[in-house]
């Protein structure tokens, strides 16, 4: 292995730029009843707060379905929308993660989350609907996973899980940074 060794000179005091943008902002839904004002608002949101990535993660029929989701359309449907979206955004931080799609079966969330944060940069910042978040918090990994993670809510839950009531400082929702 050959390693490039070219000196290279730097003015005294020299300090390489700080990176402005940090952290993935993941978006974990069914995509079935969230349109095109919600997912702008998760842009510009992910836009304001500088996340270096904001991640789309459509989930497979059979995960709905698992989690209680109501019915939903095939999953190929809901992804063409989610990319027709990101092509009329034009923005290339805004990524649509297939993993659901390889895999064409169940993906349990937890597997979902570790196959993220393995390949986006840290702080991982969780995006989901108040009734996905009480879901979430029903699994037994939502205790691990809320140490690793922030969630940020679409709304406010009208009743939180106690779980997730138990852990709100590590939640806001989207109202709650816009007003700040």
């Amino acid at each position: 292995m050959r390693v490039n060794r070219i000196a290279r000179s730097v003015e005294f005091g020299y300090e390489p730029p700080t990176a402005s943008r940090k952290g993935t902002l993941i978006y974990y839904d069914a995509f079935e009843h969230v349109g095109i004002v919600e997912l702008n608002e998760a842009a510009t949101y992910a836009e304001k707060r500088h996340f270096e990535k904001f991640v789309l993660y459509p989930i497979h029929e059979e995960t709905a379905k698992r989690m209680g989701v109501t019915p939903v359309r095939p999953y190929h449907k809901r992804l063409d929308d989610l990319h027709e979206w990101k092509r009329d955004t034009h923005n290339p931080d805004i990524l649509v993660e297939g993993l659901d799609g390889k895999r064409k079966k169940y993906t349990p969330i937890d597997s979902a989350l570790r196959h993220m944060t393995e390949i986006y940069p840290k702080p991982f910042f969780l995006l989901m609907t108040s009734e996905m978040a009480n879901r979430f918090a029903s699994y037994a990994s939502f205790d691990e996973w809320i140490t690793k993670l922030r969630l940020v809510l679409t709304d406010q839950p009208d009743a939180p899980h106690p779980k997730l009531q138990q852990a709100s400082r590590r939640w806001n929702t989207l109202q709650d940074e816009s007003e700040a």
